[in-house]
C-alpha cells in the first residue's frame, strides 16, 4: 500500500496520512460482500428531528470503506470498496457519490480493480457509486493522477476535477462517458479544491508551495496563482463567491482571499492545525477542523464570523477534527474525527455537539445529502 499524503505532513498532523499497515482491515474491506452496520455512539441522535432522507457519508481512509449515515433512522452503514478513499463528494442532484483515493492491493500486491485497469495500477482512482445502492460492482472506477486528494463535481453532474498530490495535476473526468478527459498542471502537491458558487472557477489549496490555483472551468485551464501562506490544506467559498478562506495547518491560520482581486486581505488565527473549512448557507460564519499533530491530536472546531473576521466560538468535538461540512439548510455541522472514528454532529443555533456517530476507520472527507434530493 502507498503512503499516502506521508511527505508534507511528517511529524506534523495525521490530517493526510497513509492508511497504516492493517491488514486486518484491509482483509475485510477486500473480502467482505455485504454491508456492515454500526450504531450510533449517542442516544442524543434520536432526538435531533432529522428529516427522512438526510444521510451524511465518509471516506474512511484506514478501513477501506465508505460510511452512510442515516440521520433520520439514526443508522450507519459502512461499505467496503477498492481504494483508499481520503475525500468523497455527492453530486448536486444527490444520486452519485464521488470517491477518490489510492487502489488497495490484495494479499499479492495487485491492485484490486479490473484487470483491464492493471496498466493504470500506480495511478488512483475515481470511484463513482450510486447512492440509491451503493453497489460496489456496479461502481464506475476511473483512474486518474497520482494520489488523488480531493474530488469535486460541477453543479450539472457532467464533470468532476480531481486533485492528484502526487504528480501536481487536477483531473478533469466526464462522469457520464466515464473517462478522463483533461489534466491540468497546477502548485506542488494540491490537496483540497472546491468551486465557485457560480461555476466558473476552481480553486486548489497546494500544500507544498504555499499558494492556491485558480482552475477556468470552462477552459480547463490554470488562469492564476495566489501566495496564501504556509501548508495550505483546503479551500472554502462564502456563499456569493466574493471570499475564499484557505486553512494554513502549519500556522495554525486561516488565510482569506478577495476573489475580485484574486489576493491575499487577510489571515485569522484558529486552532491548532486547522484542515477542513465550510462556510454555513447564509454566509455568517466560517466552520475550521483543527485536528492536531500525531503526537497531540486536537479535537476542536473554530467558528469565525465573517463580518468581524474574529473567531466567536471554540467547540469540542472528536479526536482528530478533519474532514468539515454544513447541511444545506445552515442547521448542522458534521466533522469527522479520523483518530476517534467518528462524526460529531453539531447544531448550529447552540454550538453543541448533539450526536456522534460510529464510523469506519479514520474518516477524512465527509458530504452531505440534503432531504429534498
Amino acid at each position: 500500500m502507498h503512503t499516502f499524503f506521508l511527505k508534507p505532513l511528517r511529524n506534523k498532523t495525521i490530517a493526510l496520512l497513509a492508511p497504516r499497515r492493517f491488514e486486518q482491515c484491509r482483509l475485510m474491506g477486500l473480502a467482505a460482500a455485504a454491508l456492515i452496520t454500526a450504531g450510533v455512539a449517542t442516544a442524543e441522535a434520536q432526538t435531533a428531528n432529522w428529516q427522512r432522507g438526510a444521510f451524511v457519508y465518509t471516506a474512511d481512509e484506514r478501513g477501506n470503506s465508505i460510511s452512510a449515515i442515516d440521520l433520520a433512522a439514526g443508522r450507519v452503514r459502512t461499505v467496503p470498496i477498492p481504494i483508499s478513499p481520503h475525500n468523497l463528494q455527492i453530486t448536486a442532484d444527490g444520486k452519485r457519490l464521488l470517491a477518490v483515493g489510492d487502489a488497495v492491493a490484495d494479499g499479492h500486491g495487485h491492485s484490486n480493480v479490473d484487470k483491464a485497469h492493471s496498466a493504470n495500477d500506480a495511478k488512483g482512482r475515481l470511484l463513482v457509486l450510486d447512492t440509491s445502492k451503493l453497489d460496489v460492482k456496479t461502481a464506475a472506477n476511473i483512474a486518474v493522477g497520482v494520489h488523488p486528494a480531493h474530488v469535486v463535481a460541477d453543479q450539472s453532474g457532467t464533470r468532476a476535477f480531481v486533485t492528484n498530490a502526487g504528480d501536481n495535476t487536477v483531473s478533469v473526468v466526464d462522469l457520464a462517458a466515464r473517462k478522463l478527459i483533461a489534466t491540468i498542471r497546477v502548485g506542488r502537491y494540491p490537496h483540497g479544491l472546491r468551486m465557485s458558487p457560480d461555476g466558473r472557477e476552481v480553486y486548489v489549496a497546494n500544500v507544498e508551495d504555499g499558494t492556491v490555483s485558480v482552475i477556468d472551468a470552462g477552459k480547463l485551464a490554470e488562469t492564476g496563482r495566489i501566495q496564501v501562506g504556509n501548508t495550505p490544506v483546503q479551500v472554502g467559498f462564502t456563499p456569493d463567491g466574493s471570499r475564499v478562506y484557505v486553512s494554513l495547518r502549519d500556522e495554525n491560520r486561516v488565510a482569506v482571499i478577495d476573489t475580485a482581486a484574486r489576493r491575499l486581505i487577510g489571515t485569522i488565527d484558529v486552532g491548532r492545525n486547522p484542515i477542513q473549512v465550510y462556510a454555513t448557507p447564509d454566509g455568517r460564519m466560517v466552520y475550521v477542523a483543527n485536528q492536531g499533530s500525531d503526537e497531540t491530536p486536537a479535537d476542536t472546531m473554530s467558528v469565525i464570523d465573517v463580518a468581524s473576521g474574529k473567531v466567536i466560538d471554540t467547540i469540542r468535538t472528536g479526536m482528530g477534527a478533519h474532514g468539515v461540512v454544513v447541511s444545506d439548510d445552515g442547521g448542522w455541522v458534521f466533522v469527522t474525527n479520523i483518530v476517534a472514528g467518528t462524526v460529531s454532529a453539531i447544531q448550529v443555533a447552540t454550538g453543541k455537539v448533539v450526536a456522534t456517530f460510529s464510523v469506519g476507520r479514520g474518516p477524512n472527507g465527509i458530504t452531505y445529502q440534503s432531504p429534498q434530493r
